[in-house]
């Protein structure tokens, strides 16, 4: 009976008129959905249930595991009595098997790492996930701009922050183009930064970004891939969690080509913990997240929200969820009552009981179901005993977890990051490239003072020297004839002696010989 439904086996209801299972007709699925429920009701079972039931049909699936235990889809079921007795109970057969599953991370722990770049994520969500205000958003906006117009690949959040201290530097002009950019809000900018990396969201930012086409793959046996993506630790950064998957549906919503309504979906994508999503978010991110579940149905792809109360999802939002699953809740304090009303109201009424009651009475594993019919209308309210899964009911060990890694088809594309030439090392080669010049201009300044300086002291010495020969000049003019020197020599004096001793000597043989002769006469 239940084979042959045409569509995704939920569950068996029943009715006046018996037993009638309730089924998710698979070309209705991309009108989108919500699983509700308070926790330990059942809503992961269910989200396992259908996970691999779109898998078997040939759709691939993309869901994230927030507790850890929705790993166990990856290894077969082995059903105890009480889930046999379950499945005997609604006329199914179970046939314990697992889920092709591909395991992603963002922190690259348990799964293959998830990477985008900073412009892809783009100011808006960027602004979301570093909670800013709309003036630094604005400020944001503008860095954006800068890099486009620039051409500075914002990849990282180091290319982020770069272009940060780059329009931080050239405020005044970028100011009179697009707007003041006032340091203080460069500065909140940053500190945020800083946080988002201290929880880990650096690692969310680089290349090799993901590829859609690696989590929409379908395997030779026709099943399609179930993607998982390891929350425990994510969720200690809601707004990151928040940020990324609405990423991920604006990236499959941006890329994806218009099917119009397809025999099954191209991808299913369930939005676990979805209230995350909306709370504190800005009129802007609303208006966006409206806008994507509005009209990603057309482009083949079904979301399901998941979350403890549908009255967490915004009524525009909720308007647009057509399949609706709720599990138990409670109502004891006003709020939660209120909430109840709004789970109750959404449904077809059953004229067989009051469908608040009923939400309040609903044990684990059981649930309110109200899936489109042929014709896309919302068939009447059911109470469901959702069925068995076909996979491990709790988590997957490290050792199966690794298992499924080593055999994954996208081993090896995103283990490893890559660090290509971005803003970063781009503003750092002008800025060494300017340090550069700087120093040359400053060197050659130098330089041109030394030789100043050094032209004017030779030119001062110049004029000294042509001071002091002038003053030589003038001092040789004005001085007298030398002496006449009155002292002789030693040569002199000895050569006066030699002469007037041999001047004696002639004068008196001179005179010897006159007197002589007068003598003898």
């Amino acid at each position: 009976m239940t084979d042959a439904a045409p569509g995704l086996f939920l569950g068996q209801s029943s009715t006046g008129d018996g037993a009638r299972p309730e089924v998710l007709l698979l070309h209705r699925a991309n009108r989108h959905g919500v699983v509700a429920g308070a926790t330990g009701t059942g809503k992961t079972v269910t989200l396992q249930i259908m996970a691999q039931g779109f898998s078997d049909a040939g759709v691939p699936v993309f869901c994230a595991d927030v507790k850890g235990d929705l790993s166990g889809v990856c290894v077969p079921g082995s059903p105890n009595e009480k889930l046999l007795a379950r499945a005997a109970g609604m006329g199914l057969t179970l046939q314990p098997k697992a889920a092709p599953v591909v395991f992603w991370d963002l922190y690259g722990q348990k799964g293959h790492p998830i990477r985008t770049t900073v412009s892809e994520i783009g100011p808006l969500l960027l602004s979301r996930m570093l909670n800013l205000n709309d003036v630094q958003e604005g400020v944001l906006s503008v860095v954006f701009h800068v890099a486009d117009k620039e051409g500075l690949l914002l990849l990282d959040l180091d290319d982020l922050r770069a272009m940060l201290v780059h329009v931080g530097e050239n405020a005044e002009r970028i100011g009179r183009e697009v707007g003041n950019v006032a340091p203080a809000s460069i500065a909140a900018i940053q500190r945020s930064l800083l946080q988002l990396e201290q929880q880990g969201g650096k690692a969310f930012f680089g290349e090799p970004a993901l590829r859609l086409e690696d989590m929409m793959r379908t395997g030779l046996d026709g099943r399609g891939q179930v993607n998982v993506l390891d929350a425990t630790k994510l969720m200690a950064s809601p707004r990151l969690y928040a940020a990324f998957l609405l990423w991920l549906l604006s990236e499959l919503f941006e890329q994806l080509p218009e099917v119009g309504d397809p025999d099954k979906p191209r991808l299913v994508f369930f939005f676990d913990e979805a209230h995350l999503l909306f709370t504190d978010a800005p009129d802007a991110l609303r208006e966006k997240v409206e806008q994507v579940v509005r009209l990603i149905r057309s482009k083949g792809v079904g979301v399901y929200f998941v979350t403890q109360n549908p009255a967490d999802i915004p009524d525009s939002v909720l308007a647009q969820l057509g399949n609706r699953i709720q599990h138990a809740l409670r109502a004891y304090t006003p709020s939660e009552q209120r909430g109840l009303k709004a789970a109750s109201d959404s449904f077809r009424a059953n004229p067989a009981f009051d469908t608040a009651e009923a939400i309040q009475g609903l044990g684990v594993g059981e649930a309110l179901v109200s899936t489109l019919d042929e014709k896309g209308a919302p068939n009447v309210v059911a109470r469901t005993m959702i069925r068995p899964p076909d996979s491990r009911l709790g988590p997957a060990t490290d050792a199966e977890r690794a298992a499924v890694m080593a055999a994954s088809p996208v081993r090896g594309l995103y283990d490893t990051p890559v660090d290509r030439e971005s803003a970063e090392e781009i503003l750092l080669a002008r800025r060494g490239q300017a340090d550069q010049a700087a120093a040359d201009a400053k060197l050659a300044e130098a330089r041109a003072k030394a030789d100043a300086a050094a032209a004017k002291d030779a030119e001062k010495a110049a004029v000294a020297r042509a001071k002091e020969q002038a003053r030589l000049d003038r001092e040789s003019a004005r001085a007298p004839a030398p002496a006449r020197r009155t002292r002789e020599t030693p040569i002199e004096a000895a050569t006066k002696s030699v002469l007037r001793t041999a001047g004696s000597t002639l004068t008196r043989e001179i005179l010897r010989g006159i007197l002589g002769g007068m003598r003898r006469r």
